[in-house]
């Protein structure tokens, strides 16, 4: 919901996932008093939080359950949720930014953070944040919450695409053998020659596969990039890296998905068909899709699926969804937001939060221990095994102050390169120079 990931599937086309959001109003902020928060526990805290959000059913409550502990252990804190649909988000809260009256702790996209943090709309947690508490979290998701090396917000949990399969249409093609560990995952010649068998074995009207890579979620097509050891930005997070080598690659292995019909049309990045839609109807036999589809998926199939790794070329990775949760610069109680946030980046907190959303934990010591997820617990090592792929430079790529305005360079310039019959040279030149603009002042 993971939005890159998320944002697509909770708007209008969320219809066809049972997605139930709660709420949709949004209070302003209430009045805080100030307080001695000092710690992430039992620290005395007082004053009152406003804290908005979107989530599933299943994120709301693990939220809410979050604040009922928090304030149990201070018993002197309010914090006062305030859930909104996906759509409204954030109209609303660059509305309340720009009057002066934000919610205190919001949750955003890691590829939306940018863009805040480098407005100087976001808390600095650099003085609220106890020694070595960087070290509980994965370089990746670390750096996914870095502004100029400055932390303003902690990573409360990501996600990553794997790939699911429909398992009786690839033993009808003769896969049999799917990988089951990281390290084995399928090369990209070894994915081209199942996508070739499935192609042969499937009627005309069915696919192979299925990318999820529409709207915001273009993100996502960046893991072909750097599973080839590739970069869109430099070191500088300015200057544009994606005439490569790799950025070639990346770009001439996609555009192979439509040319040799292995995907739908309809399956292209501006497209409003889902991936996840066209998997559902049983149009693809595989799809590439984020842990948070697991609980939905389960509940409405009507056929057997599993799920294996993503595809591998120089080196495995993979997209950095999720989101962060932030404080605003304008809260009245900075030491309050920053217990808060302390608190739900707990091992235990993230544990419960990301076992029943089934999202994937952005904490070292939770990634390396795995957690079981509370639908269909057995699929959880592959998403876990698949988030320690990505790398600190990847995300830390995503999550540039620009990222909005690359997003849409991508979208423009992939479109054209997948059913628009440009150049792989003519769309590598383009994003080259929509990067650079994108970039210019940063």
């Amino acid at each position: 919901m993971e939005l890159t990931r998320r944002q697509i599937l909770i708007g209008a086309a969320a219809a066809s996932l049972p997605l139930l959001l709660a709420g949709c109003g949004f209070a302003p902020p209430a009045t805080t008093s100030g307080g001695g928060a000092t710690g992430s526990g039992g620290s005395g805290a007082t004053g009152t939080l406003t804290f908005t959000t979107w989530g599933t059913d299943a994120e709301l409550a693990g939220f809410k359950s979050a604040i009922d502990r928090f304030q149990q252990a201070n018993a002197g804190a309010t914090v006062s949720l305030n859930s909104v649909p996906y759509g409204q988000m954030f109209t609303n809260i660059d509305a309340q930014l720009q009057a002066g009256n934000p919610p205190d702790i919001f949750r955003v996209p890691y590829y939306t953070f940018g863009s805040y943090a480098g407005r100087d709309q976001l808390l600095d947690l650099s003085s609220y944040l106890p020694a070595g508490f960087s070290d509980a979290f994965t370089p990746a998701a670390w750096a996914a919450v870095q502004n100029r090396k400055t932390p303003y917000g902690v990573p409360h949990h990501t996600d990553t695409s794997v790939i699911l399969y429909n398992r009786a249409a690839l033993e009808t093609a003769g896969i049999t053998s799917i990988p089951t560990t990281l390290d084995d995952a399928w090369s990209w010649d070894e994915f081209g020659s199942v996508l070739q068998k499935l192609r042969g074995s499937l009627p005309a009207d069915k696919y192979p596969y299925a990318a999820n890579w529409q709207g915001n979620g273009v993100t996502r097509w960046l893991s072909w990039l750097f599973e080839s050891d590739g970069a869109f930005l430099n070191d500088d997070l300015v200057t544009p890296a994606i005439d490569s080598d790799a950025g070639r690659k990346a770009v001439d292995y996609t555009k192979n998905f439509f040319s040799s019909n292995f995907v739908p049309q309809n399956n292209s990045v501006k497209s409003t068909t889902l991936a996840s839609d066209i998997w559902y109807a049983q149009t693809s036999a595989m799809v590439s899709a984020g842990a948070f589809l697991v609980p939905d998926a389960t509940s409405t199939l009507d056929f057997e699926w599993g799920a294996t790794f993503s595809p591998r070329n120089v080196r495995s990775a993979g997209d950095f969804g999720g989101n962060a949760l932030v404080a605003t610069k304008a809260t009245a109680n900075p030491e309050l937001a920053s217990a808060f946030l302390q608190f739900v980046t707990q091992e235990e907190e993230m544990r419960q939060f990301c076992a029943g959303a089934s999202l994937l934990p952005t904490r070292a010591d939770l990634t390396a221990s795995g957690i079981d997820f509370a639908v269909r617990p057995e699929l959880s090592p592959v998403f876990v095994g698949q988030a320690s792929s990505v790398q600190a430079k990847d995300s830390g790529q995503v999550t540039s102050p620009s990222m909005s305005k690359i997003i849409t360079v991508l979208q423009d310039q992939l479109e054209q390169a997948f059913v628009g019959g440009q150049s792989t040279s003519d769309t590598l030149a383009a994003m080259t120079s929509g990067i650079a603009a994108a970039t210019a002042g940063s």
